[in-house]
């Protein structure tokens, strides 16, 4: 049985933005007959940098999303940003799938389908250009997305390790501050 993927969105009650990307019904084959159960893939987030995902199983649907909530509650990772994008092209992998995420220009937007969208829009992530490659298969291009998102290094973090400056290792990430920085001139 194949599940479309369908997001439903909706807030919990400390603030996070819990997304419901795809539910699925399964089956286990026991000696007396056929036991149907719902596997539900969620993603958390609070929209600030950090997400996470978790697959819920259970005999209905509202006790499988409540699972994978809190699942996903657990599993939640710190998404390194600069301005509203990821700060270098990162490929997270799973399985055989890839995800290729990679920095984008303000006012982009999300480019990306699925669950790896679920994902990007839940940590916050606003301008983004993500490819999948093999599989499209929602739970391994959450994993996979989640993968990239982990590996990600923050300029200042690379600039500590290499020990040298800031402005070496990224100058478009002192250009990009200084923009942002600048006062904005309003004509009359």
């Amino acid at each position: 049985m194949r599940a479309k993927i369908q997001t439903r969105q909706q807030d919990s009650g400390d603030g996070l933005d819990v997304r419901v990307v795809q539910t699925n019904k399964v089956s286990k084959t026991h000696k007396g007959g056929k036991t149907m159960s719902w596997s539900v893939l969620v993603v958390v987030g609070d929209r600030k940098g950090r997400v996470g995902a978790a697959v819920g199983k259970a005999l209905g649907i509202p006790d499988a999303i409540r699972k994978g909530e809190e699942g996903a509650k657990k599993s939640m990772i710190r998404v390194p940003m600069v301005a509203a994008t990821v700060p270098h092209l990162v490929v997270g992998r799973q399985g055989s799938t890839r995800v290729m995420l990679r920095p984008a220009t303000r006012g982009t937007g999300v480019v990306a389908g699925g669950a790896v969208r679920a994902i990007l829009e839940a940590a916050g992530i606003h301008d983004i250009l993500a490819k999948t490659f093999g599989s499209r298969n929602a739970v391994n291009c959450a994993w996979a997305t989640l993968d990239a998102l982990e590996s990600i290094a923050h300029p200042k973090d690379r600039a500590v390790q290499r020990g040298v400056e800031l402005k070496d290792t990224a100058p478009w990430f002192a250009k990009q501050k200084d923009e942002e920085e600048a006062p904005v001139e309003v004509e009359s």
